[in-house]
């Protein structure tokens, strides 16, 4: 498309900006659900991704993700579109547009919010317990390392997108110079809930668990914060899941009824089990139920029915629900339950997505290729993700350190990290919270 199409191009704008809104977001919902002398350090986790991968992205990020030289299906050539050399203009000095008829621009712009709350969705594993540098440390190496891989490998015409040299063209084979059998991600179950998600267990089990867990209790210390954090996070999720559809059309506004109806299913199923388990429905679990449906329909959003999107909500609300009390029976400390609402959340979109796509899911008489092409590049993220985050982690605890000391972590990581509290205390107030 040679024309500029302002409408599309208005749509992305507003698309990219909602989508940076939930990294903030994030940042109320997460710092709500920590102690209150954790809660400036929770939230400063956020806000560095936000400047770290907002830096590296127009340098290499989106080169590495999108740019036109593949390398052995995993990422572009970075150097290809440095610093989006060669991206904004045309060679008569307009700027260039895409297939759909929107500035190249404002693609990198959406693209990169996406990696933004990606990394970020990672902190809340790992709460109450972690060195500020060495996070913005792991911030820059994961997004060059996991993230920009991954969205290569899915939506860059890598390994895991339909491409007629990706792993479904080699299971199913090729029609018209593409998988017969297109892998389905439509908004980042692979490349941002099960990639975060497992990223959040492997560092969880390499920094360890906090002082006291399990038998001390870490109770939200701002349930209003996380209820503020969820729906701001649920309004950004319209352009996450809408804006995927990269115009203002029919296809947004499926995904838009879908992300709404999935959710809404999805907090029913959490306090449904919530009530069956423990007697109460509870605010934070409301909250929590509104995540779980928004991570567990982001693969699907284009290819549900507003009935196949109410069952993928309800399930996974009620699966996430009980999900996140794994941490306790297996023993790892995965602080705000990333593991049990993003990765497992993840899973059940990407894979749900296999049964319940209407055009090609075993639901509706589709055969079960598409569910295997779901479950191979679940299997693939996951393990690609694990051993890369085992890498940078690793590293990183051998060279930087990723705890505060004992001490700071007893009277504070807010004080400890970065000299501030959220709240006037008299002094020696945390001494004794565990």
């Amino acid at each position: 498309m040679d024309a500029l199409d302002t409408g599309a191009t208005a749509w992305m704008l507003t698309s990219a900006s909602l989508v940076l809104l939930m990294t903030p977001a994030l940042a109320f919902f997460y710092g709500g659900l920590s102690r209150s002398k954790s809660v400036l350090n929770m939230m400063m986790m956020s806000i560095g991704v936000l400047a770290v991968v907002g830096v590296i992205y127009p340098l290499w990020g989106y080169s590495m993700s999108y740019g036109p030289s593949d390398i052995g299906g995993i990422f572009a050539n970075p150097f290809d579109g440095f610093n989006l050399s060669g991206l904004i203009y045309t060679a008569d000095g307009s700027f260039a547009l895409d297939s759909m008829g929107v500035p190249v621009m404002v693609g990198v712009a959406f693209q990169a919010t996406f990696a933004i709350i990606t990394v970020a969705l990672i902190s809340g594993a790992i709460a109450d317990r972690t060195k500020f540098s060495t996070w913005l440390v792991f911030t820059a190496l994961w997004a060059t390392l996991s993230y920009f891989p991954m969205a290569h490998m899915v939506w860059g015409g890598g390994l895991l997108s339909g491409s007629e040299s990706g792993l479904a063209a080699k299971i199913f084979g090729v029609t018209d110079g593409a998988a017969t059998v297109a892998p389905i991600d439509f908004a980042g179950g692979t490349v941002v809930h099960i990639n975060a998600g497992i990223a959040a267990l492997v560092l969880a089990l390499i920094i360890g668990k906090r002082k006291g867990f399990p038998t001390s209790p870490f109770r939200p210390h701002n349930v209003p914060f996380v209820m503020l954090g969820a729906a701001l996070l649920w309004f950004g999720w319209f352009g996450f899941n809408a804006g995927s559809a990269f115009t203002a059309d029919g296809l947004a506004g499926l995904a838009w009824v879908n992300t709404t109806t999935a959710t809404a299913a999805a907090i029913l199923g959490w306090c449904i089990t919530e009530k069956i388990r423990f007697g109460h429905m509870t605010a934070v679990g409301a909250a929590s139920g509104i995540v779980a449906g928004l991570v567990a329909i982001t693969p699907a959003a284009g290819t549900l029915s507003p009935a196949g999107s109410i069952l993928l909500g309800a399930i996974a609300g009620s699966v996430c629900s009980i999900a996140i009390s794994l941490k306790y029976k297996l023993g790892y400390d995965d602080s705000l339950d990333v593991v049990g609402v993003h990765l497992v959340g993840g899973l059940i979109g990407t894979v749900g997505a296999g049964f319940l796509s209407t055009s090609s899911g075993l639901f509706y008489g589709y055969g079960v290729k598409q569910l295997v092409v779901q479950i191979v590049i679940a299997v693939v993220a996951l393990v690609y993700s694990g051993v890369i985050t085992a890498i940078i982690g690793f590293a990183l605890k051998a060279t930087m350190g990723w705890r505060v000391s004992e001490d700071d972590e007893v009277v504070g990581i807010d004080s400890a990290e970065h000299g501030e509290s959220a709240y006037d205390q008299p002094v020696g107030a945390y001494s004794k919270e565990i």
